[in-house]
């Protein structure tokens, strides 16, 4: 999968539930890339795809679906509070993750846990949120969402930040670490020669 392909700001679809479901499939195969991937900077680099992915996605979800889920869906303040829940445990694991490295021993083990975390969670959202979101709500508001989505993934952190999952908290945090995150991740390309 190459680093254009997991850039979910630029992915074509316009309905906002085909957008979050085909970014969920990418997910899987980005943990698919990065178990394959057993060491080095093969595994590196598919991991460090991950990661944006997941921080870039779940950021977007925040600040854009969940905020209009709780007042489209039924149950909507219930269902979106479990889904930060979840997002927050698997921001924490991610973080934990992404310290831990590549290479420590104990990564194959903390990335399966993560994956089951990750998986339970997007199915999670897929039938209790998504397919409500899907049934309450017209082809013209998916499609706004599916450009807001869009817009906060092109200005999102690439990387976890634990607590920040409200609008609020993503609204006053999120763009200035969005700038610490790629400024980062430019540095670390520059640093590989990745960048030219």
């Amino acid at each position: 999968m190459s680093d254009r392909q997991t850039v979910p700001e630029l992915m074509g679809e316009n309905d906002v539930v085909d957008l979050l479901v085909r970014q969920h499939a990418m997910i899987r195969d980005l943990f698919d890339e990065v178990e394959e991937s057993l060491t080095g900077s093969r595994r590196a680099d598919a991991f460090e795809r991950l990661v944006r992915m997941l921080a870039v996605h779940e950021t977007a979800e925040e600040e854009v679906v969940h905020p209009y889920a709780r007042l489209k869906i039924e149950d909507g303040d219930e269902v979106v509070d479990d889904r930060l829940a979840e997002e927050r445990e698997v921001k924490q694991m991610l973080a934990d993750l992404e310290k831990l490295g590549t290479d420590h021993p104990g990564f194959s083990g903390h990335l399966q846990m993560l994956r089951a975390a990750v998986l339970a969670h997007t199915r999670a959202e897929e039938r209790y949120e998504f397919a409500q979101l899907r049934a309450r709500t017209s082809v013209a508001e998916r499609r706004a969402m599916a450009a807001g989505v869009k817009a906060a993934e092109a200005l999102a952190p690439t990387h976890p930040h634990p607590g920040t999952e409200s609008v609020v908290m993503n609204l006053l945090f999120g763009p200035s670490l969005a700038i610490v995150d790629r400024t980062r991740d430019v540095i670390r390309q520059a640093m590989r020669g990745q960048v030219g």
